[in-house]
């Protein structure tokens, strides 16, 4: 297997997708949502997409639209226009929705739970078992672990203001995550009343 899973931040890059139909659509959506910069090229697109920021350019414009780009997003249906698009992007980072493989970068099916996003890739064996995978995988993630993920976080923080080493403050995430009062605060919903619980934890180091 080829692909290693990596996030990119996207926040300012320069996203230039070929097409505007229906998987150029949910690329334009997830690139914006992600604070990127996106123009594409084809006949029409939402006004859901251009209220985001998007701009539409015609495909004439091909050559200057990827010399703009960070990154190239081949999602259309004419091959020869996307062969051509592909043999000029040189240095850039492509993502072929057409053909995966001959890209260097994957848009794999993700979802959020909370501040959890979890991507899913079959390596282009079957989209349709990506969608059973993230079925299964939400149904088992619960309130209860987005919530332990909110105070490991708080805790982290904190403890950072006092404990310099790593490994220390390591064993005491293990700790809190460990301690049952934590846990019936976190079951009841409690989350001020746990970070209040952790305080003290951690003034008494």
């Amino acid at each position: 297997m080829d692909w290693t899973s990596i996030y990119l931040k996207t926040s300012n890059l320069n996203v230039f997708i070929l097409g505007t139909g229906e998987v150029a659509t949910r690329r334009a959506n997830k690139f914006l949502d992600h604070g990127a910069n996106v123009r594409l090229a084809g006949n029409y697109i939402s006004s859901d997409l251009e209220s985001k920021g998007a701009v539409l350019y015609s495909t004439e414009e091909v050559d200057e639209l990827v010399k703009w780009a960070d990154l190239v997003v081949v999602a259309s249906g004419d091959e020869k226009l996307s062969e051509y698009v592909c043999q000029i992007t040189r240095d850039k980072l492509v993502n072929r929705a057409d053909i995966p493989q001959e890209g260097d970068v994957i848009v794999p099916t993700s979802f959020n739970i909370g501040d959890v996003e979890i991507s899913i890739f079959t390596n282009g064996k079957s989209p349709l078992m990506a969608r059973q995978l993230r079925k299964k995988i939400q149904s088992i993630i619960t309130d209860e672990d987005i919530l332990e993920i909110e105070l490991q976080d708080y805790a982290r923080s904190r403890l950072k203001e006092i404990v310099e080493d790593q490994k220390i403050r390591r064993n005491y995430l293990y700790e809190i995550f460990d301690d049952e009062k934590i846990n019936d605060l976190i079951k009841n919903g409690q989350i001020d009343e746990a970070k209040s619980y952790i305080d003290n934890l951690i003034r008494g180091l």
